[in-house]
């Protein structure tokens, strides 16, 4: 399919009246490279349908634990993208949106975006609004941590946001740090002595989720704080099984070093 779509979207070359004769070849041409296009499509459709047919060499049970991760990553019902994010620390800026914008966003949403000036000037405006929950239980550190944005965690923990808290659906701000590979932020809550093993309702502890999302360093680092490696997600996936079946090399070298250290220290 992605074969026959740049086809259409190649421009056709303007008449050329001093070559006229060498059309028809570029016809054929063209006709040949738009039939293996297609061609390649179609086999790339036949492959796909075979793996969703019962192919045994994916997870047939991790896509659970993707498909259940909290509908943050997903970015439901919130206009931010992860692409975006880090902007502000990155550029040494603490404001990024035109200032007719900041003016109608929630503290969640400029949490997540690391709006720091905007952000303190709304937490001046009442009592407990640092911990104040979304509709769905996030608060402005859990939007912050979920969104990679360092600095707006540090002063959210600074200012006194509870690293503890739990939405709704049991989502952390160490779970969602984990699930993006923020390693900075992990260690971060990690040192405000927040749950390593926190559990979500899929089961998924932060440990799982960064095993799932591939973040070697992130994986070390909760390791090394005591992680559990036992825990099982709902889908009954541990994080080794986890790293076998997505075949994430680098972690399940990881995970071997460590489960070798351990026998070496008993």
């Amino acid at each position: 399919m992605e074969g026959e779509e740049a086809a259409t979207r190649l421009p056709e070359p303007p008449p050329n009246t001093e070559h006229t004769q060498e059309q028809p070849k570029e016809d054929e041409d063209g006709a040949k490279a738009a039939a293996a296009a297609a061609a390649a499509a179609a086999g790339r459709e036949e492959l796909a349908g075979t793996r969703d047919a019962g192919d045994s060499s994916g997870p047939p049970r991790c896509q659970q634990l993707d498909q259940d991760v909290p509908r943050l990553a997903r970015g439901d019902s919130f206009p931010l993208k992860h692409s975006n994010t880090l902007t502000n620390r990155q550029r040494g800026n603490e404001v990024s949106a035109l200032p007719a914008t900041l003016d109608t966003l929630s503290i969640h949403q400029l949490a997540a975006q690391g709006e720091l000036s905007q952000l303190k000037e709304h937490l001046r405006k009442g009592e407990n609004l640092v911990n104040k929950p979304d509709e769905r239980g996030f608060t402005p550190l859990i939007w912050a941590a979920a969104f990679g944005e360092i600095e707006t965690v540090r002063h959210l923990l600074d200012w006194g946001a509870d690293p503890h808290a739990l939405a709704k659906e049991r989502e952390s701000a160490l779970s969602l740090a984990s699930m993006g590979g923020y390693t900075d932020i992990v260690t971060m809550l990690l040192e405000r002595n927040v749950d390593i093993n926190i559990y979500d309702w899929n089961g998924g502890t932060p440990l799982l989720y960064a095993v799932r999302g591939n973040h070697v360093k992130c994986v070390e680092a909760l390791l090394a704080r005591g992680a559990d490696l036992t825990t099982e997600a709902d889908s009954g996936y541990t994080p080794m099984d986890l790293a076998v079946a997505l075949g994430h090399k680098k972690v399940q070298q990881v995970i071997e070093n460590h489960i070798l250290k351990l026998f070496q220290s008993k």
